[in-house]
This record gives C-alpha cells, sequence and structure tokens, in this order.
C-alpha cells in the first residue's frame, strides 16, 4: 500500500484528488493539509511514501514544503501538482529533489500512476514543460532584486520591503528601479506581472 499526504489549500480541490487516489486499492491517503507549513509536521506524523503538493498555498508554497521534506524525511517522495506550469517553478523543484510535477488538467487517470512511478522513484514531468525549462530563459534578476519584488508584489510598501530586508529605503528603491529596467517594464507593477508570468516569483 502506497501512503499518501495531500497538501491543496482549496477544499473542494483537497477533496476531490483524496476521493479520486482513494478509489485505487493500492493508495491510502493517510493525511491532507491545507497549507505548505502544515506538511511536514504531518508527515512527520504519519510517514506517507508519497506527498502531493499544490505548487501556490499559503505558507510555504510547494516548492519550499518540498525542500523541507527532501532534509527532514528524505524517504517521502514529492509530486507537485499546478495549475500553471512555469518553466522557473519546474527548475525550482527539480532542485528540491521533487520527483514529480504535473498539471492539475491532466486526465484523472493519471495521476494515480504519476503516485505510484514517483513512490518507485521515477520522475513524472509533463513533456511539454519540461522542454519548455529547457529553453526558457533563466530570471535575469538577482536573488535580492527578486526579494525585492516578491515583497513588492504581495502590496509591501517601500518602508515594509526596507524593514524586511534590513535595508535603507533608498537601496529597495534603486533595486525596484533596477528590476523595472532589466524586465523592460513601464512600471514596478508591470514589473511584478512579466516576473509573474515568467515564473520567477514562484519559489521562495
Amino acid at each position: 500500500m502506497i501512503r499518501v499526504l495531500l497538501a491543496e489549500d482549496m477544499h473542494m480541490v483537497r477533496g476531490a484528488l483524496a476521493a479520486l487516489l482513494g478509489l485505487e486499492s493500492d493508495l491510502e491517503v493517510v493525511a491532507e493539509v491545507a497549507s505548505g507549513d502544515a506538511v511536514l509536521p504531518a508527515a512527520l506524523a504519519h510517514r506517507p511514501d508519497v506527498a502531493v503538493l499544490d505548487l501556490q498555498m499559503p505558507g510555504a508554497d510547494g516548492v519550499a514544503a518540498a525542500g523541507e521534506l527532501a532534509r527532514s524525511l528524505p524517504e517521502c517522495r514529492v509530486m507537485i501538482l499546478t495549475a500553471q506550469g512555469r518553466p522557473e517553478a519546474l527548475r525550482s523543484a527539480l532542485a528540491e529533489r521533487v520527483g514529480g510535477f504535473m498539471l492539475k488538467d491532466a486526465p484523472p487517470e493519471q495521476l494515480a500512476d504519476a503516485v505510484r512511478r514517483v513512490a518507485a522513484g521515477e520522475h513524472v514531468i509533463d513533456p511539454a514543460l519540461a522542454a519548455a525549462a529547457l529553453t526558457a530563459a533563466p530570471s535575469p534578476l538577482t536573488p535580492r532584486e527578486t526579494d525585492v519584488l516578491r515583497l513588492a508584489a504581495d502590496g509591501a510598501e517601500l518602508a515594509e520591503i526596507a524593514r524586511e530586508l534590513h535595508l535603507s529605503p533608498g537601496t529597495v528603491r534603486n533595486y525596484l528601479a533596477a528590476v523595472v529596467t532589466k524586465l523592460d517594464a513601464r512600471n514596478r507593477l508591470d514589473a511584478v506581472r512579466i516576473a509573474r508570468e515568467q515564473g520567477w516569483l514562484t519559489a521562495d
């Protein structure tokens, strides 16, 4: 029996996934959580073979939660589900030793098969997304520029960003100006849009 942990913040989606996997005689959903921060405690308590994680969740996102699992419970394999596959997100996931990366609109029968294959140590990655990850340009932003833009994308004001990152407001302003220039954006909001579309803000 393959023991599965589900992490998905939308209750109806999580319930549908649990019901779908519950139809399989060799799969058992042993834990369900609604946030990335709850993944590791639940995994340590229930010891699943595979954790199926939504990419975007409250608290830690799927990639960050996968990294915590890799460090604290390496025997638990991870598969990430996402509504919008982005090459940068896939590269970040693979860096955290994620075994599977699937789009949520994949045929239902593929999910159970993917869980089995990931549990067996295989890599299961959407072929089109894998091809895109090999050819897509990496983010032109430095890690610090990405941190600044991510906070700005969450609605933080200049002073808040400065406090959070232990920078001066002037330095934050300079970083944001550099981001706008590098992304050839019209303004800060346009820079956020571009970075999100490219998947450069998905991983913490």
